[in-house]
């Protein structure tokens, strides 16, 4: 955890002095590390290098001041930026377009500091008294983004627990469903009771403390191994039968429903469109009306249900060749059924998106997870014609999410690959099941 306290002094730092000169050399003299120390060390907390991320932070700030009306060159110069020219090639390779043409799509720009919920060790060992634990338990960093990336909202501490923050209607939800998954037979992780009885602490803050669950995610070689038809096959088989769990305590749980179609087509969608324009994409008009008017005649017949909502690969735990069970029900809601297996397809292609002939894989990979559902639980001949538009639905909601968060311009630019290459294999996926 030392590491994460170091670099959140100088995330501070940086913030308060974006229009000076930021050398690696300061940085690492306040930290008491070499520069090639603390390089290292920055970039596998934040994801990024130190130079991209100061460089990423400046131009978010001279994009708000440019949008509050500030002269382009005035706010370029003062955030450190040697020219406009400088500015426009570094704004152009961050935003995809110039700031003028930014600016015509999206109206207007808020810069929001990144990583400000970063907690130090002693502010975790405070929250960990709320739990009867062992109190020198070792406290360690969790990675995200393909382990690029140190999560700043989960924490591994000691061998058998995690300890995770966010919003708390959320992670209710989690508990709730993965009790109740527990009860169905599946491996979930529980919550731990605190010291009060409760699930949750009642800080500002909310935190919950689950025990780690028996089996670990498939590892990533094997998704493009050659058994990849195989664990796709169960893949879609376990998610059939979460299904079937979740279609049992559905009442008693009474989630959040989702309409799918009215959330791409007045969010995600739109966003999309922009986006098409920004980063020169080449998605032809007639994709957005056929979808709206294909898709909307499908929407309504698509069977609906609590589902998972978030079954990447990193969320299913398999132990001796075989899916044992489910974690993370934070975003779980009724939506179409269809969703969950669809998402665990993309997840896989997400996370393999470098991978050397991944995306020549995917159509295997699609093909088996559904055939594997459907044969748990046969798919209605709607939810086969949906299955392109189900998948379209994901990729535009990922793009419009992550390109809206400084911190995951890398994931929106890869979701941005992956929608357009979805659009591509129309037919291909319209065929699986003829």
């Amino acid at each position: 955890m030392k590491n994460a306290d170091i670099i959140k002094a100088g995330i501070v730092y940086i913030e308060q002095n974006l229009k000076t000169d930021i050398t690696p050399e300061e940085l690492a003299h306040m930290a008491g590390y070499s520069v090639w120390h603390y390089q290292r060390l920055f970039a596998q907390v934040i994801g990024v290098p130190l130079a991209a991320y100061i460089n990423r932070r400046r131009l978010d700030r001279a994009l708000a001041e440019i949008s509050s009306k500030r002269k382009a060159i005035d706010a370029a110069m003062e955030y450190g930026f040697d020219s406009y020219a400088g500015f426009y090639k570094a704004f152009l390779r961050m935003y995809g377009c110039s700031p003028k043409k930014y600016l015509s799509l999206y109206g207007t720009h808020q810069s929001i500091p990144e990583v400000s919920t970063m907690l130090t060790e002693a502010e975790l060992r405070k929250v960990l008294n709320n739990w009867d634990i062992p109190q020198d338990l070792a406290i360690n960093d969790v990675k995200i983004a393909d382990g690029t990336k140190t999560a700043n909202n989960i924490w591994q501490i000691g061998g058998d627990y995690f300890l995770k923050t966010g919003d708390r209607a959320m992670l209710l939800r989690n508990a709730q469903v993965a009790k109740v998954m527990e009860a169905q037979g599946f491996a979930a992780a529980v919550p731990v009771p605190t010291k009060k009885g409760g699930d949750l602490t009642d800080d500002q803050n909310s935190f919950v403390l689950i025990r780690r669950s028996k089996g670990e995610p498939l590892p990533k070689a094997e998704h493009f191994g050659t058994a990849r038809g195989d664990y796709g096959f169960k893949y879609g088989q376990s998610i059939a039968r979460l299904h079937n769990a979740l279609a049992v305590v559905e009442d008693d749980i009474q989630p959040f429903e989702q309409n799918l179609f009215a959330h791409v087509t007045e969010w995600a969608l739109p966003n999309v469109q922009k986006q098409n324009m920004q980063w020169n994409m080449r998605i032809p008009d007639s994709f957005f009306k056929e979808y709206i008017d294909d898709f909307g005649a499908l929407f309504e017949k698509l069977p609906k249900q609590l589902i998972h909502r978030d079954p990447n690969p990193c969320n299913i735990l398999f132990c001796d060749g075989d899916v044992v069970g489910f974690i993370d029900f934070e975003l779980s809601e009724r939506n179409v059924r269809l969703w969950d297996p669809c998402y665990c397809a993309t997840g896989i292609l997400s996370e393999q998106h470098n991978v050397e002939n991944a995306y020549d894989s995917f159509p295997v990979i699609l093909d088996t997870i559904l055939r594997g559902y459907d044969s748990i639980n046969s798919l209605t001949a709607e939810e086969k014609k949906a299955i392109y538009y189900v998948i379209c639905s994901i990729q535009m909601i990922c793009v419009a999410h992550f390109e809206s968060v400084n911190e995951y311009k890398d994931l929106a630019r890869t979701n941005r690959e992956m929608l357009v290459y979805i659009i591509e294999q129309k037919d291909q996926i319209n065929n699986i099941f003829k």
